[in-house]
Parts: structure tokens; sequence; C-alpha cells
């Protein structure tokens, strides 16, 4: 019994990556024009389920590309098909467009809910875009 306590971390399960980890993924429609898409570039320590990282959010309009940190918490439904809520939230410097004068710290939160490999579906939002079940994809 006594031997077996040294290999029970060792010992391998379905409950995916332990540890910590570096997980990259993509959120939006990729290949739609115009289409706000969230790079994400997340440290995931899994025993606690907290995650940071940086996000960068790319759209082809003027100011629409913004990069900066953000933390979270995955959550397991523990129902099934067992998937990962993730929840996270940053903030950016936007700078209003000329004429106007000025900047402000703008809120962006995302909420994902992925499979093991990080592949499924979520949405986010910031100022005034509000993006809903969009891909998930692992890259």
């Amino acid at each position: 019994m006594a031997d077996d306590v040294g290999n029970l971390h060792s010992q391998s399960a379905e409950i995916g990556p332990v540890g910590l980890y570096l997980v990259k993924v993509v959120v939006g429609d990729v290949g739609t024009p115009g289409a706000p898409i969230v790079n994400l570039a997340l440290t995931v320590d899994a025993p606690s389920g907290n995650v940071s990282g940086i996000a960068e959010i790319t759209q082809a309009v003027q100011g629409g590309n913004h990069r900066f940190p953000v933390s979270g918490h995955i959550y397991h439904t523990g129902l099934g098909q067992d998937q990962l809520l993730v929840a996270l939230q940053g903030q950016f410097v936007y700078s209003v467009p000329p004429p106007a004068i000025g900047s402000f710290l703008a809120n962006f939160r995302a909420g994902l809910v992925v499979d093991k490999t990080w592949n499924g579906h979520g949405g986010f939002d910031y100022l005034n875009t509000h993006i809903d079940n969009v891909p998930v994809k692992r890259v």
C-alpha cells in the first residue's frame, strides 16, 4: 500500500492534462470578413482551475486590434461527457477615434464551453461588441 502512494500522481486517467500547461485557442468565425477574432494563449493550472494569459482581438476595422492580459477560472460540468466551462475577463486601454479625445479602460469577458482537447464553442464581449455561439478551436 505504501509503495502505491509514490505512483499516485503518475497514474494515467481520462481527466486530461495535469499540472501546469499552455493552451492556444482561436475564438470566432475565422474566414468571415470583418468578424472579430480572439486569439488566446493561456497558462492553465489544472489542480486549481486558474487560468491566465494573453488575449489578442483582431478585426479588420480601424482601432480593431487589442492585446491585453486575461485571467479566469475553469469549471467542470461533471455530467456525462465532462466539458470545461472557461470564464475569462480582462481590460485594455481603448483610445476613442478622432475627432474625440481620450482613452478609457474597456472590459473584456469571454465564456467558453470546450472538451478536453479545447475545441468547442463560446462567446465574448467588449465595448459594444457581443459575439455568441462561435467556434473555439485549439491551434
